[in-house]
């Protein structure tokens, strides 16, 4: 004798309103002894009675597709141990239900599916549009990035739950103008039912999401893009699986932000304009670059402070803000104009957030000599500095004094570092005045000497010369010899 299979019947509990519910699913509920729920957080399901929630489930796991499998798996051991049960969800059971799928495709148990409306139907009814006719594909707000690669609509994007989902989608459109409609359906069906048209740019402004928004996108001008959006995912995947991705903080990456910064830095520096092939090690190393960002950004975002999008954001608007010669009717003719607007725009905005000091936005953690520049640039601005490059030159001679009197004199060295950093910081100032980057120049000469002493250490190899018991004499020939060869 074979033992009949445990059954689970299915119903669903329509957009919404109770009113949306059909009579057999209906009389499926109240003949059921066995209730249960996939979230309470619905119109509809005060229609449950008693029937026990999932909503823990979805505090117990990271992944949406592991709470469904948890509810599932609980699903199918609760009706073997009872013989049958009755399983309720949002909207209709056929669509966008992973738990219900999970069922449908499992031969241990017997289901049955009672139809009831979804979403869909009350969306096309208030687009008043035929999904087949208009040829709208509907898609995960989850995996926009992915199932939208190559579309340019029109799209109805579900599962748009929370600005974060959102954001994404925003980001996953990078050719966007940000004058694209998008109609935003919020509680459909509902009394406090929302339906706004509203653009690209604002479209995780206008509302606040939850269960019951999605979003139609009647057309864009350019198909989605996706490989930001991917990077993004990735860095989500390996924060949420990654031990060792999982353990890192703002603080932990400096390190990493500062070591691929300046890899960026030398694979700038070994271009060639006439050989393309140092461009892989270019854009390798800018994309190793660019992961730090989404890292720092997707550790925001699981903190709920901001995402990817608010820094993409944030950056479009100041470059729009600094460039009102491109994008209002500032003028500006010559790159020197232009940095004059940028820092007098810079200036506002620094008025406008009440900053506490003047040297607010001046990175303490930059490198020593662009930290002392940008020091006196900005106390230069309110007319601290020398008329020419006369009195910057006098003081170098001034601060070198101090330093051969500390050493002589006292010896100690927190007085010498002291003279020896007054010094440093004399010189940076004289390279303001006659126009000269000390960062890039004093990185230009350790350059030079580094390419000058490889060269002496090889050509004292080939004469088998043995550095290390050369004459002082030996070496400044070596050296000078060098010299001559190198142009540079």
């Amino acid at each position: 004798m074979t033992r009949n299979k445990a059954q689970i019947t299915i119903v669903g509990l329509g957009p919404g309103a109770p009113e949306s519910i059909n009579n057999q699913t209906l009389d499926a509920i109240n003949a059921a002894r066995h209730r249960y729920v996939r979230t309470l957080r619905h119109p509809s399901a005060s229609l449950m009675g008693d029937a026990i929630s999932f909503d823990d489930e979805y505090e117990k796991h990271e992944k949406f597709d592991d709470v469904y499998r948890a509810i599932a798996e609980e699903l199918k051991s609760e009706a073997k141990k009872l013989g049958s049960i009755l399983y309720a969800v949002p909207g209709s059971p056929l669509v966008l239900e992973r738990t219900v799928q999970l069922l449908l495709h499992d031969d241990e148990i017997d289901t049955k599916l009672i139809p009831a409306m979804s979403f869909l139907d009350v969306a096309w009814q208030i687009l008043r549009i035929d999904p087949i006719d208009t040829g709208v594909r509907l898609i995960d707000g989850h995996r926009f990035a992915q199932l939208a690669a190559g579309e340019s609509g029109p799209l109805l994007v579900a599962q748009c739950h929370a600005k974060w989902v959102l954001s994404e989608i925003k980001l996953a459109h990078e050719s966007a103008t940000g004058d694209e409609t998008v109609v935003i359906l919020h509680h459909l069906g509902l009394e406090d039912q929302r339906v706004v048209t509203t653009t690209w740019k604002e479209l995780d402004q206008v509302v606040e999401p939850d269960h019951l928004t999605s979003i139609y996108i009647p057309k864009l001008a350019d198909s989605i893009a996706g490989e930001m959006a991917r990077l993004h995912g990735l860095a989500r995947t390996l924060r949420e699986q990654c031990p060792w991705d999982q353990a890192q903080t703002h603080d932990s990456l400096v390190r990493y932000l500062i070591e691929e910064t300046y890899e960026v830095v030398d694979a700038i520096t070994d271009l060639d304009a006439n050989d393309e092939s140092g461009d892989e090690k270019f854009i390798e190393e800018l994309g190793d670059l660019l992961y730090q960002v989404e890292f720092h950004a997707t550790i925001a975002e699981q903190q709920g402070r901001f995402s990817i999008a608010d820094v993409a954001r944030s950056i479009h608007d100041k470059l729009v803000r600094r460039h009102p010669h491109v994008f209002g009717d500032t003028s500006a003719e010559t790159p020197d104009a232009v940095a004059s607007n940028w820092e007098s725009i810079k200036k506002q905005e620094r008025g406008e957030s009440n900053a506490e000091t003047v040297f607010d936005g001046v990175a303490k953690s930059a490198p020593s000599l662009m930290y002392s520049m940008k020091l006196q640039k900005r106390a230069a601005d309110l007319g601290f500095d020398w008329p020419d490059k006369t009195g910057a030159s006098e003081k170098i001679a001034e601060e070198l004094g101090e330093l051969i009197e500390a050493i002589d004199s006292s010896g100690a060295s927190e007085e010498i570092a002291l003279e020896l950093g007054d010094l440093l910081f004399s010189v940076v100032n004289f390279s303001r005045h006659i126009g000269v980057d000390a960062e890039s120049a004093l990185r230009s000469a350790a350059e030079k000497f580094r390419r000058r002493f490889e060269a002496v250490v090889a050509l004292a190899r080939k004469r088998d010369l043995e550095l290390e018991k050369c004459t002082l004499d030996q070496l400044d020939a070596l050296w000078d010899e060098v010299k001559k060869a190198d142009k540079n």
